[in-house]
């Protein structure tokens, strides 16, 4: 039996156009479930006009989803199995949906990864909280990238979440554990992102206007005009092409970030453990859970001259930084960090979601078939009870018409 699995993505991701005629399958790599067992189908971006875009992201700004982009894709999402999402700004707006459509015979199972929601909850006001709740109780299972996000479901929710390992399009990076390193003077710096979480001031104050190093910064976000210094360059690195030139520039891969609790960062930790370059990374969302200290120089939050002393000391001890840089790939492998094993963990789980809802659904057969048979068997004893009682009245008034008779006496 075939399972129909609808992926919904964020307008953009629709596998049709993204980096279209490079034939890389679906973003995240969910392409990679695809078989018998399970096929999968994709949300659909549809052409819009200027006007209508400005719309749909004013609504999806102002309810936290994009609700508009849900709708046009409803067909397909009604008609699956099970839904798979990447983000919250997805499941929401399917959990919407779902709620919207009414009750089905077997709906959709939806599966509900968060990866910034937790973070910004204690920031929403009462309103949305409530609203949010009720969406989340629609969803069949939550799912998180992140330790701490899973136990902040437990605290928000009241529920349980199934931690995932995110990974690396290998096809992107091929794993190259490095052989030698030796850096160069000044020490190259590279820092790319634009994650919400990236700390590009700690980063700054660590490095900036410091001869001994040469930063490029690559992000799509704004800096601060304070936080230019003549040795830091800002530019994004648009396209994979700019991504690889600005890794094989680098020594060393910094990935500065403030506290938060998705694992924010580990995308830039997987490929800097491909291109085996060493790195100097905040620690704090959990990352460890992918890489361990052997692999990577963790340094405390907004500390730069922990930041600093971290680099300074990659620099001064090459065969260390090598050891790193060769942890960091090892484990990358042995933990199969990839998209292909990212897709492996939600074949797993949904195989164990649809068990689990066929052992409920045969034992809520099993009780109605039970109480079923209870009932009739009630009726039945009722009918004969209530087809008995005349009988007996009868015989009772033959009785007494028969006159006494005596058994003799003196």
């Amino acid at each position: 039996m075939t399972t129909k699995v609808h992926v919904h993505l964020f307008y953009g991701a629709d596998p049709r156009f993204y980096r279209k005629g490079e034939n890389i399958g679906c973003l995240y790599g969910y392409h990679h479930a695809e078989s018998d067992e399970f096929q999968l189908t994709y949300s659909q971006d549809v052409k819009e006009s200027r006007p209508v875009r400005l719309v749909r992201r004013a609504l999806k700004a102002m309810l936290g989803f994009d609700l508009l982009h849900t709708l046009r894709n409803r067909d397909a999402i009604l008609c699956s199995d099970v839904i798979w999402t990447h983000t919250e700004q997805e499941w929401l707006s399917v959990a919407l949906l779902l709620l919207m459509s009414g009750r089905r015979e077997a709906p959709p199972l939806l599966l509900a990864q968060s990866v910034w929601l937790l973070d910004k909850w204690r920031d929403y006001g009462l309103m949305r909280r409530w609203f949010y709740r009720k969406l989340v109780a629609r969803a069949d299972l939550l799912t998180t990238l992140a330790r701490d996000n899973a136990q902040l479901c437990r605290e928000f929710f009241g529920r349980d979440a199934t931690q995932l390992f995110y990974g690396l399009n290998t096809r992107d990076f091929p794993v190259q554990p490095p052989q030698e390193w030796q850096p160069h003077t000044p020490l190259r710096i590279a820092a790319i992102g634009n994650d919400r979480d990236r700390d590009w001031e700690t980063l700054v104050k660590a490095v900036g206007n410091d001869p001994r190093f040469a930063v490029r910064l690559a992000t799509r976000r704004r800096i601060a005009r304070s936080l230019r210094s003549l040795n830091v360059h800002v530019a994004p690195a648009a396209g994979l092409e700019k991504q690889r030139e600005l890794y094989d520039w680098a020594d060393v891969i910094v990935v500065p970030l403030r506290p938060n609790s998705h694992a924010s960062g580990i995308t830039v930790m997987l490929e800097a453990a491909a291109v085996g370059k060493p790195m100097v990374v905040t620690n704090v969302g959990g990352l460890q859970d992918y890489f361990s200290a052997r692999a990577a120089a963790y340094v405390p939050p907004f500390d730069a001259g922990a930041l600093r002393d971290a680099l300074l000391g990659l620099a001064t001890s090459p065969d260390k930084a090598l050891q790193q840089a060769q942890a960091a790939a090892t484990q990358l492998l042995s933990r199969d960090h990839t998209t292909q094993h990212y897709a492996q963990q939600h074949v797993k789980i949904t195989r164990d979601l649809l068990r689990r809802r066929a052992q409920t659904m045969q034992a809520a057969q099993t009780a109605h078939t039970t109480q079923t048979t209870h009932t009739a068997q009630t009726t039945l004893r009722g009918q004969r009870q209530g087809d008995a009682a005349p009988q007996a009245k009868a015989n009772a008034n033959a009785r007494a018409r028969v006159p006494s008779q005596s058994r003799g006496g003196m």
